[in-house]
């Protein structure tokens, strides 16, 4: 009897992956391993609807219990994996068991980074990655007066909003000199700084924190240039290290996350690796290989591979895009820039089109409150179009016209 697809990991990029195999038909065993209690989940909404009271746990999960029953989907939740025997084709259980397989995969996300300061680990300091850790956040929000969100992504800056909308005290930490310095142009940056001081949050910038202190619970954040702040409640957002373990330790090949070629395979023609943990080549970085942190990234590489694996092989290149909540706005990502991509901002009645150029071509589009801007620029970069600078500043210049070809 065929041992089918073993996914490590039940995320949405593991859940999407055997989703999508079911509905090409495949027919043998698929076994989803999971780390945690729950079916699984969504993790957008967490720092977002969920914090905010607008939808429950069961508003989370991908599917009820019974879909996986009715489409013949293993998923075994809380499971922890020790090991990946190749010779064998098993992955070795930390309750002593071993499940076998014909092809593996490995959808196993990303954790946070830790803060590496003391008073990290008191009550009152939280991470946000899965349901466990927003419940903790929820609880946590109902008797806080004052919040320090470390660190200026994404994740902390949809979380500031939700507690500046409770009418709380909010200070956000960011060694950058601006928020989401990585991710987008200094335009963009420079509206979100706008919009969420307008909500009452304060922004430190160029700070470090040194440490968290407090009696019973997070009291007092210190910082470097000797001065603190009270926060009886901090968040913890300063990125994430890809979950790449297990891969290296199998003695695949792995940096900054566990490295596949265009088709998601691994160096190990029985191994493939998807989501936030694998590291693809993309047209959209020119060639190199990265690894992208998103809901489209899990869902489009879970689609690719599964495709593969029922015979119609096809190389990975979706573009890539993203969305943010952050207070009323919403922004929006489509392309891949990088820090120094040149950025031309188009004006508009209201919200935001940033254009990214690199080596005078279309690298990314950064909206806020446009869809409609989004949804023109993905068909442009999925077409391999470009405009130009002059162009993207000119409003008059329709962009629909341009994604459609007229």
């Amino acid at each position: 009897m065929s041992a089918g697809v073993v996914v490590v990991g039940a995320g949405q990029a593991g859940f999407q992956l055997a989703a999508s195999l079911r509905e090409a038909g495949y027919a043998d065993p698929i076994t989803l391993l999971g780390d945690e209690p729950d079916l699984p989940y969504q993790r957008p909404p967490l720092s977002k609807a969920y914090l905010a009271g607008k939808t429950d746990a069961s508003g989370l999960e991908l599917r009820p219990a019974a879909y996986f029953s009715d489409h013949r989907i293993h998923h075994r939740p809380s499971v922890r994996i020790d090991a990946i025997d190749r010779a064998a084709r098993r992955v070795l259980c930390a309750d002593g068991t071993a499940v076998a397989y014909d092809h593996l995969v490995l959808a196993t996300g990303a954790r946070n980074r830790a803060l590496p300061v003391p008073g990290a680990d008191l009550a009152g300091v939280f991470q946000l990655r899965g349901r466990a850790d927003a419940d903790g956040l929820k609880a946590a929000l109902a008797d806080a007066r004052s919040v320090a969100v470390v660190g200026a992504g994404f994740i902390g800056l949809e979380f500031a909003g939700i507690c500046a909308a409770r009418g709380l005290s909010v200070t956000v930490l960011e060694s950058a000199e601006r928020p989401m310095a990585r991710a987008v142009s200094a335009e963009t940056a420079s509206f979100f700084t706008r919009a969420h001081g307008n909500a009452g949050i304060r922004f430190l910038f160029g700070a470090g924190v040194t440490a968290i202190e407090g009696e019973k619970g997070a009291e007092t954040v210190r910082l470097r240039d000797g001065s603190s702040l009270a926060a009886d409640l901090v968040l913890v957002g300063i990125g994430v290290i890809p979950n790449q373990a297990l891969a290296e330790a199998a003695g695949l090949a792995v940096g900054d996350g566990v490295h596949v070629d265009a088709f998601l395979a691994t160096d190990d023609p029985a191994v493939s690796a998807i989501g936030d943990c694998a590291r693809a080549p993309s047209r959209f970085a020119d060639g190199a290989s990265v690894r992208i942190e998103s809901v489209q990234n899990a869902l489009d590489q879970g689609r690719c591979l599964a495709a593969r694996l029922v015979g119609r092989p096809a190389a990975y290149d979706a573009v890539p895009w993203f969305w943010s909540d952050q207070g009323p706005h919403k922004l929006q990502i489509a392309g891949l820039s990088a820090p120094s991509d040149a950025a031309v901002a188009r004006p508009v009645a209201s919200g935001l089109c940033v254009f990214r150029f690199r080596e005078g071509r279309l690298s990314a589009v950064e909206t806020v409150d446009r869809p409609g801007d989004h949804m023109a620029a993905r068909r442009i970069l999925a077409q391999g179009r470009t405009l130009s600078p002059t162009a993207a500043a000119d409003p008059a210049h329709d962009l629909k016209a341009l994604a459609t070809g007229r």
